[in-house]
């Protein structure tokens, strides 16, 4: 919600009598992605709940972290520094520069992926309210550096890490590949250089282990620290082999 509002500490919600919780909490600017609890007067209720004139109502945060039916996860056009920080992670993210918001709520309703944007006018679709077990549909990220972003992500959804395992350009899984077979994408100068390569089976790109890759090391090692439960984290195995343009 707005500053102004926050600091208030209660908003007046004009509303037809009879109207349910699901659609006067929108109206106050909180999307149904963002609620947990909710308390009428005291009680606790559903988004069904029908409140009185002149109710109370408390709306809490979801609870952390939140469930999801899969760790897939579908990014708006704002977020591609994030979609490329979760790919660094290991983690299943689609994301396009040029992808309408109806293409967004479809694809991440027919693929069970977790819709994150900062557009609460996206958050508000009814696709993408949460299910019946409160599992995520869709979130909205905090923070406006990817840094903030990504940290706001884990505490959320604490998922399972595996670094360097996937493509940072499409998201596809890297697997390691001979020099031979890359060599005609690599330039003269790193043909002499190394010799381990890994390359994405989605878009064919090779990564390998660069001269920024102790930078990446650290970004990576940094993010798993910060996520719930630190390097015990639940996460699989690493590959770091990384190309120049890991995060271009």
């Amino acid at each position: 919600m707005p500053a102004r509002l926050r600091a208030a500490g209660m908003v007046d919600v004009d509303h037809e009598p009879g109207t349910p919780l699901r659609h006067v909490v929108p109206a106050a600017g909180v999307p149904l992605t963002e609620v947990g609890i909710l308390r009428a007067d005291g009680e606790s209720v559903g988004a069904d709940h029908r409140p009185r004139p002149g109710a109370v109502v408390d709306v809490a945060d979801v609870v952390r972290p939140q469930p999801v039916a899969a760790w897939r996860f579908i990014l708006d056009v704002h977020l591609g520094a994030l979609a490329r920080r979760m790919r660094l992670l290991g983690l299943d993210v689609a994301w396009s520069a040029d992808a309408e918001d109806d293409a967004l709520a479809a694809r991440a309703v027919d693929e069970t992926r977790v819709l994150l944007t900062q557009d609460h006018g996206l958050l508000r679709r009814r696709v993408l309210a949460p299910d019946e077990d409160r599992r995520a549909r869709a979130a909205h990220v905090r923070g406006s550096a990817a840094t903030e972003q990504i940290r706001d992500v884990l505490d959320r959804f604490a998922p399972p890490l595996a670094p360097f395992t996937r493509c940072t350009a499409c998201g596809g899984a890297l697997v390691p590949t001979s020099k031979d077979s890359v060599a005609h994408l690599l330039e003269p100068g790193t043909l002499r250089t190394y010799d381990e390569f890994v390359r994405c089976l989605g878009c064919g790109r090779p990564y390998w282990h660069g001269a920024h890759a102790a930078r990446l090391v650290a970004m990576v090692r940094s993010d798993v620290d910060a996520a719930p439960g630190g390097r015990d984290h639940r996460r699989g195995p690493s590959t770091p082999l990384l190309g120049p343009s890991a995060l271009a």
